[in-house]
């Protein structure tokens, strides 16, 4: 067989790992997973004995464009760097929100000429007025939607209250694409933020101003709508071990619903804003560690659906504020996704393998509907491929990453395991130590599928 490259690793497929194997690719896609000892044919061939064979995780909740000064060079470069080969970005820009077909033809065309890696595009909606958008942003290959029950930002990251997203719930149901939604209770924070204010020089004051109810009442409150609508259901960044316990009732109740949770709920704790400070201002707010231990003992039971980054570049100016409450909320995180899961969790035996492989591949694909091109290693598939040295130590350097920020929630953690490799569709765009691509990455297209009616 006559194939652009062939690797020999430790191939980790869905179910199992195939040692000392070889993967062959051709114009971008796997033609050959085999323990032949027969050498393939290649123009290329890498020997990566003894390192695992991965299939490129995929970051389903990133925001390119909250800092404009990020954008979608700087962060592509740090997923590439990352083991990450497809994103899944959000619509919310800081000079507004993707909510119209045009717009979001006008970002894939923005993204296309500097995407190192592979994206999708979520879509958004405004928060009164027509919905009728929603079928022209699915048409235009949108992979979702997203929304948000905290407001925000009023032009970047609005609220849209329970009425409407039971409106908007009804018709992206029918497009059958997923709906995500950052879910928390507008008027229990702004109350609670009132109370904490003069508490701000402490950074723990942040938490406090977000207690757990707030997350618990929205998740249920869009679980009961997405019961009554049918629509598909994502949970963004969930915090803390119940709100997957709502999930599994709501899942047997017959809702369609999925959840994630974001490495820094795993790794971090509400104690750790005191040395974090503004660094760890994320929203919702870091949890308690007896919720960070739960998280992980219900990623291992597969309970959670699948680890994302949530990353949102901000320069130090925009985290310097002595009153927490002053500060942005978000940190970088998408070029850490694997190498933190994967150290803090399969190097520790915590989860295993295919728990890993699954919460940052192949979920996210099936869900935001790449599941027959993307997330598994598995032949007819596109060559998304990650070498990865399960042995090697390393520390993180927050001054060696691609994103603007320019620092690291995880800087100076010592790690096991290192990406060597990362492959976007057969093409080399990481080599362990620089980015090699520019603008090699392209859009992937939603599953929507118009409807043709018979009227007859």
């Amino acid at each position: 067989m006559k194939v652009d490259l062939a690797i020999r690793g430790n191939i980790v497929l869905p179910d199992c790992v195939l040692n000392n194997s070889i993967i062959g690719i051709e114009n971008g896609v796997v033609v050959y997973i085999g323990d032949r000892n027969d050498t393939l044919e290649a123009g290329e061939y890498l020997d990566a004995s003894g390192k695992l064979v991965l299939p490129g995780a995929i970051d389903a909740h990133v925001h390119c464009y909250s800092s404009m000064e990020e954008g979608v060079s700087n962060l592509t470069r740090a997923a590439a760097a990352g083991g990450v080969t497809t994103i899944i970005e959000m619509p919310y820009n800081a000079s507004g929100i993707i909510c119209t077909a045009q717009l979001l033809s006008e970002k894939k065309e923005w993204m296309e000429q500097e995407a190192v890696v592979d994206f999708a595009l979520l879509a958004t909606i405004q928060k009164e007025g027509s919905l009728d958008e929603i079928y022209a942003m699915a048409e235009a290959g949108a992979c979702g939607f997203h929304v948000s029950m905290f407001n925000n930002d009023s032009t970047s990251i609005p609220r849209i209250d329970d009425g409407r997203l039971l409106d908007a719930f009804s018709i992206i149901a029918e497009t059958e694409l997923p709906v995500g939604v950052h879910c928390e209770v507008d008027e229990i924070i702004r109350a609670a933020t009132v109370s904490m204010a003069p508490l701000g020089g402490d950074p723990r004051a942040h938490c406090w101003s977000r207690p757990k109810i707030a997350e618990s009442i929205a998740v249920n409150t869009v679980m009961e709508l997405a019961l009554l609508t049918g629509v598909k259901l994502h949970l963004l960044q969930c915090t803390f071990p119940e709100i997957f316990d709502s999930v599994q009732h709501y899942a047997k109740l017959g809702a369609d619903v999925t959840a994630e949770t974001c490495t820094h709920y795993l790794v971090f704790h509400e104690d750790d804003m005191l040395q974090l400070g503004a660094k760890g201002k994320i929203n919702p707010p870091l949890r308690q560690a007896i919720d960070a231990e739960g998280l992980w003992t219900y990623l291992a039971s597969g309970r959670i659906s699948m680890v994302t980054s949530d990353h949102a570049s901000w320069k130090l100016d925009r985290k310097s504020s002595r009153d927490i409450f002053q500060n942005a909320s978000g940190a970088p995180g998408v070029e850490s996704l694997l190498s933190i899961l994967y150290s803090s969790g399969v190097a520790t035996g915590v989860i295993n393998l295919h728990d890993f492989v699954r919460v940052i591949s192949q979920n996210p694909a099936d869900r935001f509907g790449m599941g027959k091109s993307k997330g598994r290693l598995t032949v007819g598939y596109d060559a998304d491929i990650v070498i990865f040295d399960p042995e090697a130590q390393w520390r993180i350097d927050e001054s060696e990453e691609y994103s603007s920020a320019g620092w690291s929630l995880y800087h100076d953690m010592i790690v096991k395991g290192r990406i060597e490799r990362t492959y976007v569709r057969g093409q080399l765009v990481y080599d362990g130590k620089e980015v090699l691509a520019s603008a090699y990455g392209r859009f992937v297209k939603g599953s929507y599928q118009a409807k043709e009616w018979n009227m007859l």
